[in-house]
């Protein structure tokens, strides 16, 4: 969801349709050569030099070097240029706050990591003033060859809405609670799971698929869904929100909304592994890490503990699989990224519904951060392209 903010007046220029096309291409697949940019793009060697020069008066491409051709000439190397700018994304999670800064085309200039203080359920003050904080520190040292900042990319745990939707059943505003967007810069809420499911599909395991769904367990469980390669939201922002699936079913139990979510989430799982955890086994583990390295050294009560996890994790997704039918399925988080769980969920899955390939993700924990970069730097280059238009 854009919030606010646009490009100032200083960033628009009258450019060529060639020139916005050859911007629009280093964007989208990095650094190029005179001869890669005229063959991909069909441009004349006049019409791609003029172009060029266009670009290069705002610094908006940069000469980086010269390749050997096959000829014995040299091709000159060009990429976005500092004019073009850089994006701030956040990761704005339950245990942590990740931010990175990169150039417009993703080129990593700066990272930071942030442990919050305790597990957030829900969006919060505690995660608000981390990203006012994290945000603040990287603005205050921002170099000039960084160029403008040109948009703000915030990954939230929870539902997102438009401005006209309902927030306040979201709580996505809670974010601002302590922080406050900078009034001349464009900025982009997304949720944290939506962000993984992008980051998944664009250089992920499901990298190339054009129908998968991403479930994320940890602290929370969530799920994004990607159908002919597109990104699902749904009406409320909610599709894909496996968290709010009424649970328990069964005679005489009253399900409850969100009660799954409570249910599978690490803090129930790791209260009811202590509880039934034997006093010959030893002390109990101490999180849901310690649990899965204790289950991996072969530890059989351990062991037995992650085995039924599994097991309720491959239910969910039974559940899904046979809503949505994506043949494909990546798990990440917390407890969904270890190998251990993956051989039980995929035992489930083939025994309660269609046939479907099931792979644990590759990105990991930055699977969110790298999907809010690249959702808010495609953001960041349809307004500059919708100013050089203007």
């Amino acid at each position: 969801m854009r919030v606010g903010g646009s490009l100032n007046s200083a960033s628009r220029a009258n450019f060529t349709a060639s020139a916005k096309t050859v911007f629009r291409t280093l964007f989208a697949f990095g650094p190029a050569t005179r001869p890669q940019l005229g063959a991909t793009l069909g441009l004349s060697r006049p019409t791609l030099s003029s172009s060029i020069s266009e670009l290069d008066r705002v610094g908006y491409v940069e000469k980086i070097g010269e390749v050997q051709g096959a000829l014995g000439r040299k091709a000159a190397m060009y990429r976005l240029g500092p004019g073009a700018g850089h994006i701030i994304a956040v990761d704005a999670g339950s245990t942590h706050v990740r931010l990175r800064v990169s150039t417009i085309d993703r080129r990593l200039l700066h990272s930071r990591i942030f442990r919050l203080s305790s597990s957030q359920r829900y969006l919060s003050e505690e995660i608000s003033q981390a990203v006012a904080e994290e945000v603040e520190a990287v603005r205050s040292m921002t170099e000039l060859t960084w160029g403008p900042l040109r948009a703000i990319g915030i990954a939230l745990p929870s539902r997102v809405v438009g401005q006209d939707g309902d927030t306040a059943s979201t709580r996505q505003n809670y974010i601002f609670a302590n922080f406050t967007p900078p009034p001349d810069v464009p900025l982009l809420l997304e949720n944290n799971v939506n962000c993984a499911a992008f980051a998944e599909h664009s250089h992920g395991v499901a990298r190339g698929r054009p129908d998968f769904i991403y479930v994320q367990i940890g602290l929370k469980i969530g799920m994004g869904i990607v159908l002919c390669n597109q990104l699902l939201r749904g009406r409320n922002g909610g599709a894909g929100e496996v968290s709010h699936l009424s649970f328990p079913w069964g005679p005489g139990l009253r399900p409850e909304n969100s009660a799954l979510e409570t249910y599978v989430g690490s803090e129930a799982f790791l209260e009811r592994v202590r509880q039934a955890w034997p006093p010959e086994a030893g002390n109990p583990p101490q999180d849901t890490a310690h649990l899965l390295a204790l289950a991996e050294e072969g530890h059989p009560v351990a062991a037995e503990h992650v085995r039924r996890h599994g097991e309720d994790i491959g239910a969910i997704v039974s559940s899904a699989v046979s809503i949505v039918d994506p043949g494909f399925v990546v798990l990440g988080g917390g407890i969904g990224n270890s190998p251990l769980i993956l051989p039980h969920v995929r035992t489930v899955v083939d025994r309660l519904t269609h046939p479907t390939q099931i792979e644990t993700s590759i990105l990991g924990s930055d699977a969110t951060v790298l999907g809010i970069e690249m959702l808010t730097a495609e953001h960041a280059c349809g307004l500059l392209i919708d100013d050089l238009t203007a």
